[in-house]
């Protein structure tokens, strides 16, 4: 049966969070023909993950040593065995009809190599907060996250966390990028440089803020390391589009 592989890198899990992110994967109702498998990377070698999820021939976890979070996604990836590899980090969590919609597009469009949708911030108090700079739904053009992203204050245009990607194209690519944050943004980037991508119309997240995520934390703007970011990023996507043969799908 086709597989799609959502995957996770875990460090120090919030014990309320992560069994909610475990709720809305098991809740998932799939196409007939499909399964899912969930591959938790460990980032540290604790057992904590293991301490808080029930026994699950779905969840598939792993411990390893620290790397950071790009390393440990990257970790999760190489044991991940679906054709289509779907990120969801610890905190957040998918809505219903999330996966189908992915296998959905993935499956009837081969020209469509990775899928995003709308996220809504969770806040703290349980309520939601969504965006009014969506674009339209369908088939996104190759070049345009990046022409976006660049000429908005790298501001991308769709929310690289909902990310469902084929597993060859991740791969291809190096899978997330190696930078301290914005690992997300370093693969979706130069992904969105060489193949067609798809934006759903239809909420596939809950995005969680709240104090202890990576992305709340000071050093994740600081000007200097958040430029030489940015940089690497776009140097990646610019050499990708230069040297990559032909847009990926159309062969």
């Amino acid at each position: 049966m086709p597989l799609l592989s959502i995957v996770t890198p875990s460090h120090q899990p919030v014990r309320e969070q992560l069994l909610e992110a475990y709720e809305s994967v098991r809740s998932q109702k799939l196409p007939a023909d499909w399964e899912v498998e969930w591959v938790i990377q460990e980032d540290g070698d604790t057992g904590a993950v293991r301490d808080i999820l029930p026994g699950d021939p779905m969840v598939k976890f792993a411990t390893g040593r620290r790397g950071g979070v790009a390393l440990t996604r990257n970790i999760a990836l190489a044991r991940a065995g679906g054709e289509l590899v779907r990120n969801l980090d610890q905190d957040d969590v998918l809505t219903p009809g999330a996966l189908a919609r992915d296998i959905d597009v993935l499956s009837s469009d081969p020209l469509v190599q990775w899928t995003t949708s709308p996220a809504l911030d969770l806040m703290p108090d349980g309520s939601t907060v969504g965006f009014d700079t969506d674009p339209a739904p369908g088939r996104i053009e190759p070049g345009f996250v990046l022409e976006h992203w660049r000429t908005h204050d790298y501001r991308l245009p769709v929310h690289p966390t909902t990310i469902c990607i084929r597993r060859e194209l991740a791969v291809a690519l190096g899978g997330w990028m190696g930078v301290p944050g914005s690992d997300d943004t370093g693969l979706l980037v130069p992904a969105s440089v060489v193949s067609y991508g798809y934006f759903h119309s239809e909420v596939g997240l809950l995005y969680r803020k709240w104090p202890g995520q990576e992305t709340a934390a000071t050093g994740h703007y600081a000007p200097a390391e958040w430029t030489l970011r940015m940089r690497l990023i776009e140097q990646r996507a610019e050499t990708v589009r230069r040297l990559w043969p032909q847009i990926i799908g159309t062969r």
